[in-house]
C-alpha cells in the first residue's frame, strides 16, 4: 500500500520562508518522478513544482518559480518543497504527488497522492 505523508505545513509571514516534507512508502521511491500540488479554497489543485526520479531535472509553476526549489532524498525515501518570500496567495493545502515514470504537471497523470499539509499566509 502506498503511502504519502506530508509535512511541515503552518502559519508564516509574508516574505518568510517554509520548506515541507513528504515521506513515501510503499513504492520504489526512486523510480518516480514526484510533484507538488496546491489547493486554495474554491479553486482547483494545480500544480506547483514536480522533480524527476533521480533529482536532476526539476520545473515550476510561472507562480513560483523563482521562490520555490524542490529537492529529493532517494535513501530517506522524500522530496521537499523549499517556499521562500512566501506571498499571501501561497495559502493553500499542498499535496505530495507520485508518478512512475517522467515528471508532469498534469495533475490525473500521478498515480498516488498524499493528505495534505495546510499552510497559510498571514500579512
Amino acid at each position: 500500500q502506498v503511502q504519502l505523508v506530508e509535512s511541515g505545513g503552518g502559519l508564516v509571514q509574508a516574505g518568510g520562508s517554509l520548506t515541507l516534507s513528504c515521506v513515501a512508502s510503499g513504492l520504489t521511491f526512486s523510480k518516480n518522478a514526484m510533484g507538488w500540488f496546491r489547493q486554495a479554497p474554491g479553486k482547483e489543485r494545480e500544480f506547483v513544482a514536480t522533480i524527476n526520479y533521480s533529482g536532476s531535472s526539476s520545473y515550476f509553476a510561472d507562480s513560483v518559480e523563482g521562490r520555490f526549489t524542490i529537492s529529493r532524498d532517494n535513501a530517506k525515501n522524500t522530496v521537499y518543497l523549499h517556499m521562500n518570500n512566501i506571498e499571501l496567495e501561497d495559502t493553500a493545502v499542498y499535496y505530495c504527488a507520485g508518478r512512475r515514470y517522467m515528471s508532469t504537471s498534469t495533475t490525473s497523470l500521478y498515480d498516488y497522492w498524499g493528505q495534505g499539509t495546510q499552510v497559510t499566509v498571514s500579512s
